[in-house]
């Protein structure tokens, strides 16, 4: 009987310390975003662009995010850090128009909920975890699918136990682009249609904000 006392207080202690350990604070994150959309399956480098001939690529355009997080830190080491971002994303899309070199900028913009898992070791941490994207809108192109299913990983560096530094990959995995490319086949047209999905690179910092 003593024993099962024994025990039963140090399991006690052991969870009364873990709670005590268990910290929930709000934060801001925003910067810039490097953004592409993949050549697809069924990529051709000598397309035809709206029935114009020219030689086709989509290459990386500048944009930002902007969003909110909740910091729920549950051991020294792991924080369970739910998001919610406005995120402008898109490519930019080369090609040539009669002999002339000319690009457009595809762009639709997302509000993702994600679900991060970081680590952290020291001020350094690694963040990675999937989330859910709504399209909010859309330039210059309309979108294949109104959601966006991705994941990001990353790494940060805390400079002060508010403000830190991060930079994150982000892949999706639900084409956003559809491209019906037309190509001369032994001087005739022929057509090959493409899915194209989100790559995104961001660099940014955060603010998280002391709660008592």
């Amino acid at each position: 009987m003593k024993k099962l006392f024994i025990v039963a207080i140090i399991a006690l202690l052991g969870f009364t310390q873990m709670q005590a350990q268990v910290t929930f604070k709000p934060g801001l994150r925003g910067g810039l975003n490097f953004t592409h959309f993949t050549k697809g399956d069924a990529y051709n480098n000598d397309l035809y662009y709206g029935g114009i001939s020219n030689n086709n690529d989509f290459a990386s355009k500048t944009d930002f995010y902007v969003g909110f997080y909740g910091a729920l830190h549950l051991t020294k080491f792991y924080t369970l850090q739910p998001e919610i971002d406005y995120s402008n994303q898109g490519s930019t899309i080369n090609y040539i128009d009669n002999n002339v070199s000319r690009s457009t900028k595809l762009d639709v913009s997302y509000l993702s909920i994600a679900v991060i898992n970081k680590f952290t070791f020291n001020k350094f941490n690694v963040l990675l975890g999937p989330a859910v994207e709504f399209v909010v809108d859309e330039k210059n192109m309309q979108a294949e699918n109104d959601i966006d299913l991705t994941f990001q990983l990353g790494a940060g560096y805390d400079i002060t136990k508010n403000f830190g530094l991060e930079a994150r990959i982000k892949k999706g995995i639900v084409p956003s682009y559809h491209n019906n490319n037309y190509y001369t086949n032994n001087g005739y047209y022929s057509s090959n249609s493409s899915d194209h999905t989100n790559v995104v690179f961001s660099i940014g910092a955060t603010y998280t904000f002391d709660i008592k």
